[in-house]
This record gives structure tokens, C-alpha cells and sequence, in this order.
């Protein structure tokens, strides 16, 4: 089967956290803890959450990389979510503002994965 994505992905499980942006369901502004990520692209990152959050949810992401520890900031979208027991959800996020700095530390991040 041929892959669909158009960035290349490595596996990684990072802390990250988000903050809701915008929607009704959800208080803005709220912090949500304790998500993991699963794996990392250009484009976007999978994560492991103890919390739902609906589709098409506007989130602030701030996720720490490598070693030494980088901090990447940028806007994302849900673009997907599934439940994989009680209380527990993985969901795709697609970075949609990132800053130059943020995606060269990502790209290196995912060259320097590759590679190893």
C-alpha cells in the first residue's frame, strides 16, 4: 500500500501541551495536560491524550525535542480524533502557523531520526 502522507514521520514520545484556542464546546484558553506525542512531521504531530477535543479545534501547541531540549510553538488543527479505551484518545494535529525557527528545529529534529 502506498504511503498517502506528504511528509516523512518518526516515531517520538515527547510532552506536549495545548491550549485550546477557540471553541463552544470548550472553555478558551483552558490548558489541557498531559499529552504525549506518538509521532512527529513536518506537517503535523499524532498525540496520545487523557482529553477529547472535537475536530477542527484551533490549539497552541509548545513541544520540547532533541537533546538538548528545543521548544517548538505553533498553531494546529484537529483534523482527527479516536478513542482508544476510556478516557484515553489519539488524535492528528496539523501544524497550520509555525515559525521559521520552529520548522528548522523540527526538520532537523526528524533528519537527525531518520538518519539514527
Amino acid at each position: 500500500m502506498r504511503e498517502k502522507r506528504r511528509a516523512k514521520r518518526v516515531k517520538e514520545k515527547a510532552e506536549v501541551s495545548i491550549t485550546l484556542i477557540h471553541q463552544d464546546d470548550l472553555r478558551a484558553g483552558s490548558k489541557i495536560i498531559h499529552h504525549f506525542t506518538k509521532d512527529i512531521s513536518l506537517g503535523g504531530i499524532r498525540i496520545e491524550s487523557d482529553t477529547f477535543i472535537p475536530v477542527n479545534s484551533m490549539v497552541k501547541i509548545k513541544l520540547r525535542i532533541g537533546s538538548p531540549a528545543k521548544l517548538i510553538s505553533a498553531l494546529g488543527k484537529v483534523r482527527w480524533i479516536k478513542r482508544l479505551q476510556e478516557g484515553l484518545f489519539e488524535m492528528g494535529v496539523e501544524f497550520v502557523d509555525t515559525s521559521q525557527e520552529s520548522v528548522r528545529i523540527l526538520k532537523d529534529f526528524i533528519e537527525k531520526s531518520i538518519i539514527n
